[in-house]
């Protein structure tokens, strides 16, 4: 039987990235996604499953996995890459955008992780990988903001590895540099590209990391461009 891998933010960016890297390779790939149009093109193009699902609100976390076991009867993989970016003087952001930060970047992953952990626990099997950025590892002035939405899950992620080893569930942090992704230009903010890390190597960096035997564990894994 096929290994089910679920991705959030799969419909763009690093999340179809990876989706692409994985899809075939023995594996169902399932990517997530609140916007049903793009999600539903990106799998056409992939060859890979969707299911509509919106991190920032359980509910629909809850119904997302509910139907993803319902119809493959197994999660074996899951990757929080749903992310969004924010920049700039923290008296300057909106109460509107620092509460969407942190709700995708954030609860978003903590949602869909706690949704996952029943079904994995109760097989004593899984791989959950966090996709969190340098941001969770350091600090820069007029990102404060986003750091904080990044650091939380540098934090989540080193908890819930201790948490859940017990129960043969292996988690991993991923903290990539900048990416060549939309996710600045989403954001309204313009940014020097030249430097950027193709999102295809953080794909293979995952993809080498979903293959590792279920003994071993590989608890960070690092990419940063030599020249930033």
């Amino acid at each position: 039987m096929k290994n089910v891998i679920v991705i959030s933010g799969g419909s763009d960016g690093l999340g179809k990235a990876i989706a692409r890297k994985l899809t075939g390779d023995a594996s169902m790939v399932v990517i997530m996604s609140p916007h049903k149009e793009k999600l539903r093109t990106t799998a056409q193009e992939l060859g890979c499953a969707y299911e509509i699902g919106d991190v920032t609100a359980y509910p629909s976390v809850q119904r997302a996995v509910r139907n993803i076991l319902k119809k493959y009867k197994r999660i074996d993989y899951l990757i929080n890459c749903a992310g969004v970016w924010a920049q700039g003087n923290l008296e300057d952001h909106s109460l509107r955008d620092i509460k969407k930060t942190i709700e995708v970047n954030t609860l978003g992953t903590i949602y869909l992780t706690k949704a996952v952990i029943p079904f994995m626990k109760k097989r004593r099997s899984g791989t959950i990988v966090n996709i969190i950025s340098q941001a969770g590892l350091y600090a820069k002035p007029n990102m404060s903001v986003y750091f904080a939405s990044k650091w939380a899950i540098t934090g989540f992620t080193k908890s819930i590895q201790a948490e859940l080893a017990e129960h043969n569930i292996r988690v991993t942090g991923v903290y990539p540099g900048k990416l060549n992704t939309r996710l600045f230009q989403k954001a309204g903010i313009e940014k020097n590209m030249r430097n950027a890390i193709d999102p295809e190597e953080v794909a293979k960096a995952v993809q080498f990391i979903l293959q590792f035997d279920d003994t071993i564990v590989v608890p960070e894994f690092g990419i940063k461009h030599i020249h930033n």
